[in-house]
């Protein structure tokens, strides 16, 4: 298989499980399609089996494609590497791969990105948002450098870096927490809960809480972005368990309340590695101006 593998093939492999479509790929890469083409047939002739499903609007990967995607990124990561490793320069560059949720990029990440871009302009990040496992799979597949979840997997395939404690709170309109002061947590079985989905740990903390403190609530909304669901919860739709930080101005403001729903959540965030994964110069001072950035901030508090 080796002998008629080439690095271009891999590219075009994961360009076309990016973008979905052989088209777009093409448009990416700066083919004409019939090249894209030709580059997933000889890597399905290589691997003995189809890579993609064709269907009417665009391809998703088979089995076999989901299992040579893993190699295929650690393919051109390493390629990335061997370049960076040639190059005499001393001052990082490259492109440093990320994923975590959208809300945690909002209220923690995007700030640090910009200040270790002002210490470090040749390196450029591509971000990747998700829940838990969505997160928890972008590493394990090599298709991003790191990714920051809130609870350690504890899996012996992964490295664990607890960074910050993040404090989950419910928050309401502030007509809803008047009501709630006034009635008690009852009111709330009325209401639909605010959440990420399913699929996001948030959303089984709500549940969990709301479980316990004995609100019964079978109306549940669900929105991709922390803003959204903050817009939401300001036209009175629902109310919603969200991290302290992205709901602080509001609360001064008057715009938010929060609930009496829990003493306090405080899940612990962290940066996950592939135990596998060989870190570039970029990712490896990343990683280390993230560690610094919040042991810094935790000795000042």
């Amino acid at each position: 298989m080796i002998d008629i593998l080439e690095g271009k093939f891999f590219k075009t492999f994961i360009a076309v499980m990016e973008e979905k479509s052989f088209n777009r790929a093409a448009e990416k890469l700066g083919f004409v399609q019939s090249t894209v083409t030709n580059h997933i047939q000889l890597l399905e002739r290589a691997c003995g089996q189809k890579l993609f499903h064709r269907l009417s609007r665009g391809v998703t990967p088979t089995e076999a494609g989901l299992k040579l995607a893993k190699f295929a990124h650690q393919f051109v990561h390493l390629g990335q590497s061997l370049e960076e490793a040639m190059n005499e320069s001393t001052e990082p560059k490259g492109i440093i791969h990320l994923s975590m949720h959208e809300s945690f990029f909002v209220t923690r990440m995007s700030s640090l990105l910009q200040q270790f871009k002002l210490k470090f302009p040749k390196v450029n990040f591509k971000m990747e948002t998700g829940y838990h496992q969505d997160i928890i799979d972008d590493v394990l597949q090599h298709v991003v450098d790191f990714g920051i979840i809130p609870r350690n997997p504890r899996r012996d395939d992964l490295q664990f870096f607890p960074i910050i404690k993040e404090e989950l709170i419910f928050i309401a309109s502030e007509e809803l927490t008047k009501n709630v002061e006034r009635n008690g947590l009852n009111v709330l079985s009325n209401e639909s809960v605010i959440t990420f989905g399913n699929s996001c740990l948030y959303h089984t903390h709500a549940i969990k809480i709301l479980d316990e403190a004995g609100v019964e609530t079978d109306h549940a909304i669900q929105y991709p972005s922390i803003e959204m669901i903050k817009q939401a919860v300001k036209c009175g739709i629902g109310f919603a368990l969200i991290p302290k930080i992205a709901a602080e101005k509001e609360i001064v403001e008057g715009s938010f309340g929060a609930l009496p729903l829990s003493p306090g959540i405080f899940p612990t965030h962290g940066l996950i590695v592939n135990k596998d994964r060989d870190l570039n110069l970029p990712s490896q001072m990343f990683k280390s101006f993230v560690l610094n950035h919040y042991a810094f901030q935790s000795d000042s508090h």
